[in-house]
């Protein structure tokens, strides 16, 4: 059993509500209208409904994944809400910020200080974040375009003009 198993950590299947939340947050403006209204809307979901439920989970059917990191230059504690890939059992992160030309900062503090907590659905679990192989970021991304096509939109985006940080969460 791996940390997606142990988190029951799971993406639903797509119903047609979902299938068109998640072809225009994948556009060039429903990322950049998500990057900036997503986080706070979650958190407006997440404390209503006790975190058992999210805003992309109602709009997309889309699981979120609360990472919590070490910030890098403040030392502080940092709760980013994340879509994760489940992958060979454990859960993958991708560092897209939705197509932005920036690193998502979560992605900077991993790389700085690699052990985080994970929560989904009220259960924690302390991981440690490596960088994925070159091999297994194919296959991450691969996984992740099938239950959310916007992950390759963003990529094509980005194209050679930064580095997507692609991370493996152990237990």
């Amino acid at each position: 059993m791996g940390l997606a198993d142990d988190l029951g950590y799971a993406h639903s299947s797509a119903n047609p509500l979902h299938r068109v939340v998640r072809w225009g947050a994948g556009t060039r403006p429903g990322g950049w209208v998500f990057s900036r209204v997503l986080r706070h809307l979650d958190d407006v979901v997440g404390r209503a409904s006790k975190g058992r439920q999210s805003a992309p989970g109602l709009l997309a059917g889309l699981a979120v994944l609360d990472v919590t990191t070490t910030g890098r230059r403040s030392g502080q504690r940092r709760t980013s809400h994340l879509i994760a890939t489940p992958y060979a059992g454990t859960l993958a992160l991708l560092g897209t910020n939705f197509g932005q030309s920036s690193t998502p900062a979560w992605a900077l503090n991993l790389e700085a200080d690699p052990h985080a907590e994970v929560t989904y659905r009220n259960v924690t679990r302390a991981v440690t974040a490596r960088p994925a192989t070159p091999a297994e970021a194919e296959e991450i991304f691969a996984l992740a375009g099938e239950f959310y096509p916007g992950y390759l939109n963003y990529r094509e985006r980005i194209g050679e003009s930064r580095r997507v940080r692609a991370f493996m969460l152990e237990t």
